[in-house]
């Protein structure tokens, strides 16, 4: 049986050796951000590409509430970080909220053509479907 070590209660110093002293001596690469695994910085300026393919513009009321909402959908070739990165362009020119839900760009009310005007300057062809 393995004998206990004790601690002193005379109020004389406690000698204690941490098992993570070793990784101070260690260089590591900087943690991420808390609650975010993707990091938008890391994405390229939108602006400089061009002849992404043709993406859809819808305007939706239904399961809403009765409110508006304007969705981009169809997007190929792009990712999760780009797609947080265009959304969050889109919706500091609206001045109004959104989300990136299941590989589409939710915004909030009828934003159609200024949305349109952000993914042409964006490199992408958009299409106004729907109603």
């Amino acid at each position: 049986m393995k004998e206990k070590k004790r601690l002193s209660t005379s109020g004389e110093p406690i000698v204690w050796a941490s098992p993570f002293a070793v990784l101070k001596n260690v260089a590591l690469p900087p943690a991420p951000e808390a609650g975010s695994s993707i990091d938008p910085r890391d994405v390229p300026p939108i602006a400089q590409r061009k002849n992404r393919g043709r993406v859809d513009i819808l305007r939706q009321t239904a399961h809403r509430g009765g409110k508006t909402v304007t969705i981009v959908t169809g997007f190929t070739g792009i990712g999760q970080a780009e797609q947080m990165t265009l959304a969050r362009e889109i919706q500091k020119a609206c001045g109004t909220g959104g989300t990136v839900k299941e590989g589409q760009i939710e915004i909030q009310g009828d934003q159609r053509e200024v949305v349109a005007r952000i993914l042409t300057k964006a490199g992408f062809r958009p299409v106004f479907a729907g109603g």
